[in-house]
């Protein structure tokens, strides 16, 4: 009996000493934002302090949404498409010039693999998964006239921005989520919470690793139905998944991805699933998208030259065979292992 009371007592001690010491604790939120969910998970001294960075944190994608949506007749990008061909450059705020300027960048590097100018042929798309019907080759046609990165004009100094060809819509699905995540982590580290994760639909920005542990455990699933997931650890940095394993369009045998190819308009039909691991989430996530476009091997010749961009692809060939490709820093990033820490 009194060895039991001496267990609880010392208990007690350390209870107390934890909370003295200001020793974190593990709290998760979730809210629907962007027709997504989006999760954080955060380690803090109180819930009370985790539960206001993260509704911060909430807030900041929620108004990231509302500039940045091309669904949202009344954003800030709409309004900017519904100006396209007018011959005038529209004062546009930070956020929105800062993420075109990267999808530019990345829009020349692949030459157009990666386009924000191709909303017209994305939204064909996304009406031809909900009738299950084909877009004619005519409209597809001219969908692909209403693209084109080089008649999107920046003016970083002016922080102005014109579309120089009529009917362009701009599409940021492909960047948008990234850069919303990141700005999430970035307002949970301003209230001082270094260990958090943020993901949504497949993407994942990770700040410094839980207590205790070498880092955040992430699941990659691959193409193989079946088959085990593999875990990696990640901390100051992200990772992307882009693929057709739930959204696509299968029509006479023939399987049409959700991904759009920008310089044909047209749905990509080889299955591919690729993972990116990057310093940010926007450039996990872009990068992502336009392996996804381009394919395997100019895939890991983008991700090339960067020493902390990882990138694996795997894809179906002609037989149905799943096969994988991955640069170096892939293949050689911390794998979980038997008898790592959960």
């Amino acid at each position: 009996m009194n060895g039991m009371r001496g267990m609880l007592l010392c208990g007690l001690i350390f209870a107390s000493l934890g909370q003295a010491l200001g020793q974190a604790e593990r709290h998760e939120f979730s809210r629907p934002l962007m027709g997504m969910t989006f999760r954080i998970v955060v380690y803090a001294e109180s819930k009370s302090l985790a539960k206001r960075a993260s509704d911060a944190a909430f807030v900041r994608v929620a108004v990231l949404n509302k500039i940045m949506s091309d669904y949202d007749p009344e954003s800030e990008l709409s309004q900017l498409s519904d100006l396209a061909g007018n011959g005038q450059a529209a004062r546009i705020s930070d956020e929105l010039l800062h993420v075109l300027n990267a999808g530019q960048a990345l829009a020349a590097s692949t030459g157009g693999a990666f386009d924000v100018t191709a909303g017209a042929a994305t939204q064909l798309w996304r009406r031809a998964r909900r009738l299950r019907r084909m877009p004619p080759d005519y409209v597809l046609e001219n969908a692909k006239k209403a693209s084109g990165f080089r008649s999107l004009i920046l003016d970083k100094n002016a922080k102005t921005a014109e579309l120089t060809k009529k009917g362009i819509r701009l599409d940021l699905g492909g960047i948008a989520k990234g850069y919303a995540l990141d700005e999430a982590l970035g307002v949970l580290k301003k209230h001082g919470l270094k260990q958090a994760l943020v993901s949504a639909g497949g993407d994942i920005t990770a700040g410094d690793a839980p207590p205790g542990k070498r880092g955040w455990k992430i699941a990659l699933l691959g193409l193989n139905e079946g088959a085990s997931a593999e875990f990696i650890w990640i901390s100051n940095n992200a990772v992307a998944t882009s693929g057709d394993l739930f959204q696509v369009l299968e029509l006479n045998g023939k399987r049409y991805s959700h991904i759009i190819d920008p310089r044909t308009a047209r749905a990509i039909t080889e299955q591919r699933l690729v993972h990116v691991l990057a310093p940010s989430a926007m450039q996990a996530d872009s990068l992502a998208t336009a392996i996804s476009v381009i394919g395997p091997r100019d895939g890991l010749r983008l991700v090339a030259g960067g020493k902390k961009l990882g990138a694996r692809v795997a894809y179906r060939d002609a037989a149905g065979k799943v096969k994988e490709v991955a640069n170096p820093v892939f293949q050689a990033w911390p794998r979980v292992r038997p008898g790592d820490r959960k």
